[in-house]
């Protein structure tokens, strides 16, 4: 799925114990699947919250095929509906999706920080 949606090549794809341990603490994670028999996974919003205060959407991918389809969008209506509206949302865009989250109307926020990973 990270591999198909273009969101592959910024995760440790190769590293299934690291991918493993990253959904599995997860503490909100929403699919999205086709309404047919075989249920094929077509997006995924992976996040860490408190359910309180604030929720960090780590992944939102969604597979090439269904891009464009309000997939994306739906993901994180879902997730914003699980929170309730007491639970503000952020996330860190890669830059060739900043336009998607312009559209859907979330605003940038130009004083975030970032400690990045050694890998």
């Amino acid at each position: 799925m990270l591999l198909d949606s273009g969101l592959g090549a910024t995760r440790p794809t190769g590293d299934r114990p690291r991918m493993q341990q990253m959904l599995d603490q997860a503490d909100l994670v929403v699919t999205a699947r086709l309404d047919r028999p075989d249920r094929m996974l077509v997006g995924v919003a992976r996040s860490i919250t408190d359910f309180s205060w604030c929720c960090y959407l780590s992944e939102l991918a969604v597979s090439s095929s269904a891009q464009g389809l309000g997939v994306g969008k739906g993901l994180i209506d879902e997730t914003r509906r699980l929170l309730g509206p007491r639970v503000s949302l952020v996330l860190a865009s890669m830059p060739e999706s900043v336009g998607f989250y312009e559209r859907i109307g979330m605003p940038r926020q130009p004083d975030a920080f970032w400690f990045k990973r050694s890998e």
